[in-house]
């Protein structure tokens, strides 16, 4: 299994910087496509970014310029960077891990970091 715990959210201005981290336990980190997720008051939860095992990296079209996803295996952490912060990124931000396309299906959630953005 794979236990993720995000953090770094919180109430930050228009305009601002902010990196949030995911870290994870377990064996499955190094194999694991991860990715961060949003949801937003009243809205489905969307895909934010991904990352593949090596590296690749795969972003909503809303947020590309503005978000950068990075991954540490060393540290089994992955992070999301997001600049230019704006009131339209304001959601729960979810950290999640599944499975590569030759691995049997698995996908494991955090329990989200809010991220508030407001002057």
């Amino acid at each position: 299994q794979v236990q993720l715990v995000e953090s770094g959210g919180g109430l930050v201005q228009p305009g601002g910087t902010l990196t949030l981290s995911c870290a994870t336990s377990g064996s499955l980190f190094g194999i694991s496509i991860m990715g961060w997720y949003r949801q937003a008051p009243g809205n489905q939860r969307e895909l934010v970014a991904e990352i593949t095992p090596d590296g690749n990296t795969d972003y909503h079209d809303s947020v590309k310029g503005r978000i950068s996803i990075s991954r540490d295996n060393a540290k089994n952490t992955v992070y999301l960077q997001i600049h230019s912060l704006k009131s339209e990124d304001t959601a729960v931000y979810y950290c999640n891990a599944r499975n590569p396309p030759s691995v049997i299906r698995y996908s494991y959630w955090g329990e989200g970091t809010p991220v508030t953005v407001s002057s």
